[in-house]
């Protein structure tokens, strides 16, 4: 390591100390065992001096040697201490302590003179029964308006709605989503009456910028939602992009609208009954409004979230395409539909040329919106497009910081590439954002087992299991690599069992691997294929699958499914 290396190394160290408040810093010490350090240093030293001063006389060793052994002990103590900062020394060897945050780490603020705001969900005050997706879609509808604004960063609604039901002051949320602004709201049903009120926050001064309050008959809500969005617009002193239609203009029914609504607060959730519900009222939604083209695009969105977890992908994404084509057919500048139909290509066909015209016209069509830009990191990753799918990665994590699949996902994508910082950042980000986050696997706890830190992955693991009720692939991959196949194997088979008619041939792989069993994993991963497992153009950047990159079946297998062996196998990180 050389000087600028050197001063590089130890200014980020500064930082990261100086980054622990006095408040915490005690207990920050107890944490990374630095008092057992400490103590064990300052007694093992102590006899050591006093057997050294004992002994070495005997042998006629001139006192300046036994002086010198003395001071080494002095100065090597504020050393140990400092490692003991930063490593720790466990039963599987010495592993990195990992940085822990009271609050969630969000990206650093963006270099850009771009104004910025979060549209919070809107609350329900309507008596009787509550309508939360309505104050929810009216909220969303503004985000999307408005993020067509020029110059106007706007936090992405996972990130957004996080906050709803949550005891945090607009102060809070701004700094936690990175943003300026803040919009909140309610909203009132009475009958066919609507009541509207929004206030725009800066929250740097805690200033109220605008608010206003609106009633209309319900045939006239998406008018009122124009209007919203032009006021909030020209209280930032913006300009709204008026070259294209808002979104709210394409929908010609209110009785379809309003059942649209229903379905897209169904299809953020995450269990099969939401999601299968939430196709339910796209459905209903296009029998009242043939023409609404957002609705197939929600079908295409909630079929795509059924495969592979609930749904074979043969099933599924034929589903997806058949939705995405249809809402395109309607609407072909719609961004959200060109990326599920980009996925199809990607999946069904494996026509990696052909997504990437979708993908590329999706960020064209909406460069702020989550699906556009995760979707093309985790394509461009696949292909072994390091640099792209890096800059996708950072575009999606300013736009939807407190996205708990956004920053899942990240942590495993970080992995792959061997950036370790950066996918501890983003695991345990997810972690604090929700700890019980079940959709799919704690990823963090994958990049545990490849640290080493054995217990702590298998602690993320059975909490995650505690919670879903389905046993983890990763727990399975985690006994194996501490060498205990049988309980591997146990929970491999749990794991199957679990998913009933459907697991991927490349989740299985997985384990097979760390179990050694490479034909096992090969025939796993021809399943894979035939069976058109979303996952499985991972395999060539995932460190996991390394072992069998000189394999010719692994190698066809890579090329099979449209990709480059050579370049992704240089993509991903090397065990």
């Amino acid at each position: 390591m050389g000087p600028a290396s050197q001063r590089s190394a130890i200014s980020k160290a500064s930082r990261g100390i100086k980054a622990v408040s006095l408040k915490t810093f005690f207990a920050e010490l107890k944490r990374r065992k630095v008092y057992k350090v400490a103590i064990g240093y300052l007694v093992g030293g102590w006899a050591l001096a006093q057997g050294i001063a004992q002994v070495l006389p005997v042998f006629e060793t001139p006192n300046w040697v036994v002086r010198l052994v003395v001071l080494i002990i002095i100065l090597g103590f504020p050393f140990a201490l400092l490692l003991s900062w930063f490593f720790d020394l466990t039963r599987y060897g010495i592993v990195r302590t990992p940085d822990i945050k009271d609050k969630i780490d969000i990206v650093p603020a963006v270099s850009s003179t771009d104004r910025s705001i979060a549209v919070l969900p809107f609350t329900d005050l309507s008596l009787g029964e509550k309508r939360d997706y309505f104050g929810e879609g009216i909220a969303e509808e503004i985000q999307t308006a408005l993020a067509k604004t020029e110059g106007l960063r706007v936090a992405a609604r996972r990130s957004s709605f996080w906050f709803k039901d949550k005891k945090a002051d607009l102060k809070e949320i701004a700094d936690k989503l990175n943003v300026e602004h803040v919009l909140e709201g309610s909203v009132r049903r009475d009958g066919n009456r609507v009541r509207i009120s929004a206030e725009l926050t800066h929250c740097g001064n805690g200033f109220t910028l605008w608010s206003e309050t609106f009633e209309r008959e319900m045939q006239g809500i998406f008018a009122l939602q124009d209007e919203i969005t032009r006021a909030i617009v020209d209280a930032l002193k913006l300009k709204l992009d008026i070259s294209a239609p808002l979104a709210s203009r394409l929908v010609r029914s209110t009785a379809a609208y309003d059942v649209y609504l229903h379905g897209l607060f169904y299809s953020d959730r995450t269990s099969e009954e939401d999601l299968r519900k939430s196709l339910e009222y796209f459905e209903r939604a296009l029998e009242k409004d043939p023409q609404l083209g957002r609705a197939w695009t929600g079908m295409a969105k909630a079929w795509l979230w059924l495969a592979d977890a609930y749904v074979a992908p043969l099933e599924a994404y034929a589903k997806v395409r058949e939705a995405a084509i249809n809402a395109l057919n309607i609407d072909n500048d719609d961004a959200e539909a060109h990326v599920y139909l980009a996925e199809t290509k990607r999946i069904l066909d494996w026509d990696m040329d052909g997504a990437a015209r979708e993908f590329n016209r999706a960020v064209e069509l909406d460069p702020k919106s989550t699906p556009s830009n995760y979707f093309s990191a985790a394509f461009w990753a696949a292909r072994g497009d390091r640099d792209e799918a890096l800059i996708y990665l950072q575009r999606t994590s300013t736009i939807d910081p407190a996205s708990l699949w956004v920053n899942n996902s990240a942590c495993e994508l970080y992995r792959y590439f061997g950036l370790y910082d950066e996918a501890i950042k983003a695991g345990e980000r997810a972690l604090q954002l929700d700890p019980a986050f079940v959709y799919g696997e704690p990823l963090l706890a994958a990049f545990y087992r490849e640290m080493g830190r054995y217990d702590e992955a298998i602690a993320l693991y059975e909490k995650a299991e505690s919670i879903s009720g389905r046993p983890a692939f990763g727990l399975a991959i985690t006994y194996a690599r501490m060498k205990r196949p049988d309980e591997a194997r146990e929970i491999l088979a749990k794991t199957i069992t679990s998913r009933g008619s459907y697991t991927p041939g490349d989740a299985i792989a997985h384990v097979q691997m760390e179990l050694g069993a490479h034909d096992d994993a090969i025939r796993e991963l021809e399943r894979a294929c035939d069976e058109r497992s979303s996952s499985l153009h991972f395999v060539g950047i995932a460190p996991e699958f390394a072992p069998l990159r000189p394999d010719k079946r692994f190698v066809n297998i890579v090329r099979r499914i449209g990709l480059k062996p050579e370049k992704v196998f240089a993509a991903g990180a090397a065990r």
